[in-house]
């Protein structure tokens, strides 16, 4: 069932165009992805679809009785109530139910009541269908639900009283979308819901959304949950929208393969023009090929001519130099404890090594310390134990999540020419241009920037100073998937050595050559690898715990925790095998995707299309591709299926 459509919808500003012909679809239990390059018009088509503002052209359909939640980008709940009693409010409806269940039990019970067995038997009938009801809306398990996505969302139950007037603002974001998830609306419009989550909370998030009953229809720039949520994407780029089916990573695959079909027939158009315009040149004038001349120039008049391909908007392009090498000891935290005061210690003991030209990704959970840990390095705030140690010949740069590094009342040109003074304009204003400030974007006041081009701001000075001990903190906030893959690059080709923090589990894998766990239970715990090998070591540590907790015996043979835990490795390696063949299946997919796309662009090439032969046998090998498609489809359902079994 069609929960919504967008259609030939359009935002224009004078006479340039946002986007237009905009046409999107929801079908009831979709997951739908809308994604693009920041300042494509996301955010403006999500409020439009949510009725926040009307389109300038075009038009916005709910099917009858549709509920839309929606949840703006970094948006916050406002309530004069606790945490507890602002989820209630959504069960209101419920709670009057349990309210006249009550009463009608009194009434039922009452000893002393004087009516006939036809009063009573209403009654009981009355009782009975309000029972029912309540029932089936989960009137006995909605306190159960309440608590179950507050913990999700990092609220443990000692806060449940807390009034939300003194949260922070990470906080009620979190909220808001807890509370939305609870109200639980037909369609749900999220806005960059993954801001402000730990990578605790957006595992928890994504394991929910899988069961959401209603559809949903998200914006993020994070790569991993577009993955795992999605299974449609619509591509707004070239100012408007292009629809694909899979994950995001599916979508690349084919959009890249789409592209690569554009560029040979603009290539292929190019040349015929190009033949066609040189045989009119050289014969218009001859008296004897003048007619065929002028037949070709009326063909060429005729042409569809197709628009030079082109990839979306400007891509930021740079990469860090260092001046001087530094030692190979870079960084030593020794027995630290970070926190603001001593009797409010975040986490302890933090012991670490850093080494030149490693690049240490920084993780752990919301409030654990890993901002401050930071800023206890650089001395913005003391260790409440322990110590730093800085090797020889570091200078270190500092990207601040906060954005404090910069300047609000000075232009983009002087947060940079004033730092660097011997610097020539030109320079400046040529590395300006390559984090897309060009022209008059150099003259603007830092605090008019948006959040995106702040953080490409830091960026560039931190490109300018040339350190070589690179400190971020949250480096990818605001960053759009192209700049994330720009900065990930750089990072990479980096000589020096890079200590970051991050919730972009997918930004850690392609960067960090290891990870530096916070916990309140172990301090800080090292892993060697990227996040995949993380994840794979923890699991295979629970699995080890588990299997020495709970021993199993068998035919009077006790089984050991050794035991246990081959037998949980044995586990593990059927479904990374299950996970081999949906990557595999996915793959073959694409490919099959891409050969039908092929013979279709050859059944309508001038040619061919006059040849019905050539067409049949065209149209047979279109239709044992499709079949061949649908199959996979079916056998990528089924393991998809096995696969989901083994991760819930």
């Amino acid at each position: 069932m069609i929960l919504l459509q967008v259609q030939q919808v359009a935002r224009h500003f004078g006479g340039d165009y946002l986007f237009k012909n905009a046409q999107l679809e929801v079908q009831d239990h979709a997951r739908v992805a809308l994604v693009g390059p920041n300042g494509a018009g996301k955010s403006t088509l999500l409020k439009m679809i949510a009725g926040i503002t009307t389109p300038d052209d075009g038009q916005i359909i709910l099917g009858k009785n549709v509920q839309v939640g929606y949840l703006a980008q970094d948006s916050g709940l406002s309530s004069e109530r606790n945490i507890y009693d602002e989820m209630l409010t959504i069960f209101e409806g419920l709670r009057q139910m349990e309210a006249q269940m009550h009463t009608l039990e009194q009434a039922i019970a009452d000893p002393d009541a004087n009516r006939s067995d036809e009063d009573y038997q209403a009654l009981l009938k009355q009782y009975d269908q309000i029972q029912h009801d309540f029932s089936e809306a989960n009137g006995y398990g909605y306190e159960a639900e309440i608590r179950g996505v507050l913990h999700g969302f990092q609220f443990p139950e000692e806060t449940f009283t807390k009034p939300i007037s003194t949260l922070s603002g990470g906080e009620r974001s979190r909220l808001a979308l807890a509370k939305l998830l609870l109200e639980k609306k037909d369609v749900l419009i999220l806005d960059e819901p993954t801001n402000h989550l730990d990578i605790q909370t957006l595992t928890w998030l994504e394991n929910y959304l899988q069961t959401y009953p209603g559809a949903l229809l998200t914006v993020s720039h994070d790569r991993y949950f577009l993955d795992k949520i999605t299974k449609e994407v619509y591509d707004m780029s070239r100012h408007t929208l292009t629809h694909y089916t899979g994950n995001y990573s599916h979508f690349l695959t084919q959009k890249s393969a789409n592209l690569s079909l554009e560029w040979k027939a603009y290539e292929k158009q190019q040349a015929e023009i190009e033949k066609l315009q040189t045989f009119v040149d050289k014969n218009l004038v001859r008296a004897s090929t003048t007619k065929q001349a002028q037949s070709r120039r009326r063909q060429l008049e005729k042409m569809d001519k197709l628009e030079r391909p082109t990839n979306d908007a400007s891509k930021i392009h740079f990469h860090f130099d260092i001046d001087q090498p530094s030692g190979n000891e870079v960084l030593q935290v020794v027995d630290a404890a970070v926190g603001y005061s001593a009797d409010k210690v975040m986490v302890e003991p933090i012991n670490f090594e850093v080494n030149k030209q490693e690049r240490l990704a920084i993780i752990g959970p919301n409030g654990i310390g890993k901002s401050t840990l930071l800023k206890s390095i650089l001395h913005q705030i003391p260790f409440l134990k322990g110590h730093e140690r800085v090797g020889s010949n570091v200078s270190i740069g500092y990207y601040d999540q906060e954005q404090r590094n910069l300047h609000a009342n000075k232009t983009v040109l002087n947060e940079l020419w004033d730092e660097h003074r011997t610097t020539p304009e030109k320079e400046i204003r040529t590395l300006l241009g390559s984090f897309l400030f060009t022209g008059d974007d150099v003259l603007k006041v830092v605090s008019q920037l948006s959040g995106g081009e702040k953080a490409r701001l830091l960026l560039t000075k931190l490109a300018m100073n040339h350190d070589n001990f690179l400190i971020m903190d949250e480096p990818t906030n605001h960053l759009d998937i192209d700049s994330k893959e720009v900065l990930e690059q750089a990072l990479r080709e980096f000589d020096g050595t890079v200590l970051f923090i991050s919730h972009d589990r997918y930004f850690i894998n392609q960067v960090a050559t290891g990870i530096i766990e916070l916990s309140t239970t172990t301090g800080s715990k090292r892993y060697l690898g990227d996040y995949d090998y993380y994840l794979a070591k923890k699991a295979e540590e629970e699995a080890f715990a588990q299997a020495a907790e709970v021993p199993v015996e068998v035919s009077d043979q006790p089984v050991t925790a050794q035991d246990n835990y081959k037998a949980s490795k044995e586990t593990q390696r059927a479904q990374r095998k299950l996970e081999r063949e949906v990557t595999a299946l996915e793959e073959q997919m694409a490919t099959l995707e891409e050969q039908a796309t092929a013979i279709q662009e050859k059944m309508t090439q001038a040619d061919i299309i006059t040849k019905p032969l050539v067409l049949q046998e065209l149209q047979q090998d279109l239709e044992k591709v499709q079949a061949d498609l649908a199959q996979t489809e079916a056998d990528w359902e089924e393991q998809a299926m096995a696969l989901e079994e083994f991760t819930n």
